[in-house]
């Protein structure tokens, strides 16, 4: 496949979108429209048999929706996928690892985007203050025993794919 053109079709800070045509090895020809969205960080904060989550209202969805603390830099900002990692579990929910374990990196949505985002376990966590954006305002957090977490993925009481793959590669590596 080779892109013959490509076009900036929407941008704001935290999303870019395009349309691309391409060609084909049989000379057809055909269109993608990718979404560009930085990548970002999701933490598994594991303590005591279960794990820590964060509910927010999530705008696409008009719902709330649980899930493991994630999220990218915000416009002008960067660091390693590690700093981001950290930064969004004291963020959002104030607390702070002592160790990290690197579970993976995983794409989003591979037909769609080109978002990918690095798994993290956070253990060892000790409490401290929230730094929550304006738009985290109403966030919550509770801790969910893994029993519990479970029945809720298996119940559809957390849907959120990305904290579904993470729970998957932390099985994985338990196995």
């Amino acid at each position: 496949m080779r892109t013959t053109s490509s076009r900036e079709v929407y941008r704001n800070d935290w999303i870019r979108v395009r349309e691309d045509a391409f060609e084909l090895d049989d000379g057809s020809t055909g269109i993608y429209g990718v979404v560009e969205k930085a990548d970002f960080a999701l933490v598994l904060p594991e303590q005591d048999g279960g794990f820590w989550l964060v509910e927010q209202y999530r705008y696409p969805l008009g719902r709330r929706s649980w899930e493991f603390p994630q999220g990218t830099w915000p416009a002008g900002t960067a660091g390693s996928p590690e700093e981001l990692a950290r930064a969004e579990l004291a963020e959002e929910t104030g607390l702070r690892a002592g160790r990290w374990e690197h579970l993976g990196r995983l794409d989003l949505a591979s037909g769609l985007l080109t978002q990918r985002f690095d798994v993290w376990r956070a253990t060892d966590l000790t409490p401290g203050p929230t730094a929550r954006e304006a738009t985290e305002a109403d966030m919550r957090q509770a801790f969910v025993p893994e029993a519990e977490l479970r029945r809720r993925m298996r119940d559809g009481g957390i849907t959120d794919s990305p904290s579904l793959a993470a729970y998957a590669l932390l099985l994985l590596e338990r196995a």
